[in-house]
């Protein structure tokens, strides 16, 4: 029998982190700001002349909130609510792939509210049942496979107001340096909060950690009992053991997970978050306060996870440490991609004394980060670069799809482009990053004149009627982002 790994020494749950000043630089950004509000969550006036009443979600998160050891044993009856499971449906993408039962969002909305009322119904009596998952696959950019699950639609829609409940509860118990699929947090959170601890923290070592197969990796026995620390409601459990036991449907052969959940489900990615919260965050907060003899910084995006450090020591041994650690949990560091490299305000100077060349980069959410210097002073910064291979795989893409659209009408091209390109610089747009923006806007139009002219050989696509196009659809490259210290200055 496994012990209780909230009650062990090692995994004991801090008390939560003060809002006022004292916390690192780069936590500043990390506020636990409310979560995205929904139509039943606003408080609503009762009388015109009473205080506004606490909608059921509110009252939970206030709870929550109030005692970070209570069990809450009623929750599925917010589940199966016949509204919030509407919500849930309007809330998934109608062109998603379907699961193993073929039924697609715009079929099962045909008769949506009968739908929703008979598996509300199911719901509330223990007769719903989770369906296999699809396994399907998708590139990523170093061309290996990257495996996704697809539930059926059901499935979805009571996984997405499942979050929405429990959301009420863990959100109160996340520390601020977790950004990864959390109500108003995002990628950009995160790279703010690393880009503002590297600056104004004393941060000389970068520990880049890469934890082997993450999602295929949780141990089902270890994920239930840190559920069961907040959530006592027993149907609630019996759902959340039927999604993890539903197993994978693969080329027409059933396979049961052992281990593991499929990326690709709404709940998925809130499992992985408990699990590496109870793993990973309250044992590396608890070891920032209590091991290290100087500062340590703390970035956690999912299972993409950097800490910086102002000694080596301290990171050799939260290294060692952190590997034991993760023994206990059935996960594993990746061997190859796991390093630690010196970074910070002193790695170019130190480096050229010793002979050893530029500090080394790291990849982080898609960006390379630099130890640069700025134009104008000559001072230190850190620089933020799309990755080569993310560049590079995205033009294939890009490339590929227009070979398969190549007969639409140039309308219909262009304001598909645009999109692609408008979403590209909206994400990569960060300061210093102009010409990795301009670079994948000019091969976007070579790509799209190439494509033109193959519609035929007697084509009068000339570069100057290109560019009048290019001009047309393409959305300019630009800035996108502020420096994140000036972001910071407004968001606090």
């Amino acid at each position: 029998m496994m012990n209780d790994p909230g009650k062990s020494d090692d995994s004991v749950v801090p008390e939560k982190p003060p809002n006022e000043a004292g916390r690192p630089a780069e936590e500043v950004v990390e506020g636990r700001g409310s979560t995205k509000g929904n139509p039943d969550q606003q408080n609503a006036s009762r009388t015109q002349c009473r205080p506004d009443a606490l909608s059921a979600l509110d009252r939970i998160r206030q709870q929550a909130r109030r005692d970070g050891r209570m069990r809450f044993t009623a929750l599925l009856h917010h589940i199966y609510d016949p509204v919030r499971l509407e919500r849930a449906y309007f809330g998934l993408k109608k062109k998603a792939a379907p699961g193993v039962d073929g039924e697609t969002w715009q079929h099962y909305g045909e008769d949506l509210e009968a739908n929703l009322q008979d598996l509300s119904e199911r719901l509330k009596r223990g007769a719903y049942r989770a369906k296999p998952v699809r396994r399907a696959y998708v590139p990523k950019a170093d061309g290996r496979q990257r495996p996704l699950g697809v539930p059926v639609l059901e499935d979805k829609i009571v996984q997405r107001a499942t979050v929405e409940v429990l959301n009420a509860i863990y959100e109160t118990d996340f520390l601020g340096f977790s950004y990864g699929f959390r109500p108003g947090r995002g990628q950009h959170h995160a790279l703010d909060a690393l880009y503002v601890g590297l600056m104004t923290e004393k941060v000389n070592w970068v520990f880049d950690l890469d934890i082997r197969a993450f999602f295929d990796s949780i141990d089902h026995e270890w994920l239930i009992q840190f559920v069961e620390h907040r959530i006592a409601d027993r149907r609630v459990m019996r759902l959340i053991r039927k999604w993890l036991n539903a197993g994978v449907l693969e080329e027409g052969e059933w396979r049961r997970m052992e281990e593991g959940t499929p990326q690709g489900g709404s709940v998925s990615p809130l499992l992985a978050n408990i699990y590496l919260h109870y793993v990973f965050d309250l044992w590396a907060h608890r070891w920032r306060r209590t091991r290290a003899t100087g500062e340590v910084i703390l970035i956690r995006f999912a299972d993409d996870v950097v800490v910086g450090f102002q000694y080596r020591a301290d990171a050799e041994r939260f290294w060692k440490e952190l590997t034991e650690r993760f023994g206990k949990f059935q996960l594993e560091l990746h061997p190859e991609k796991t390093r630690l490299l010196e970074f910070g305000r002193f790695a170019i100077g130190n480096r050229r004394q010793r002979g050893l060349g530029k500090p080394e980069t790291f990849n982080f959410l898609g960006f390379t980060h630099i130890c640069g210097q700025q134009r104008s002073t000559g001072r230190y910064t850190v620089l933020r670069k799309t990755i080569r291979q993310r560049l590079q795989a995205k033009l294939h893409e890009v490339k590929t799809e227009l070979r398969r659209r190549l007969h639409q009408p140039i309308c219909e091209q262009g304001r598909w482009l645009r999109s692609v390109v408008a979403g590209h610089l909206h994400y990569y747009g960060v300061p210093r990053n102009g010409h990795a923006l301009q670079t994948f806007r000019s091969r976007v139009g070579w790509h799209w004149l190439q494509a033109l002219r193959r519609r035929s050989q007697r084509h009068r696509m000339t570069r100057a009627r290109m560019q009048r196009l290019i001009d047309r659809w393409l959305p300019p490259a630009r800035i996108c982002h502020p420096y994140p210290l000036k972001r910071l200055g407004v968001t606090t």
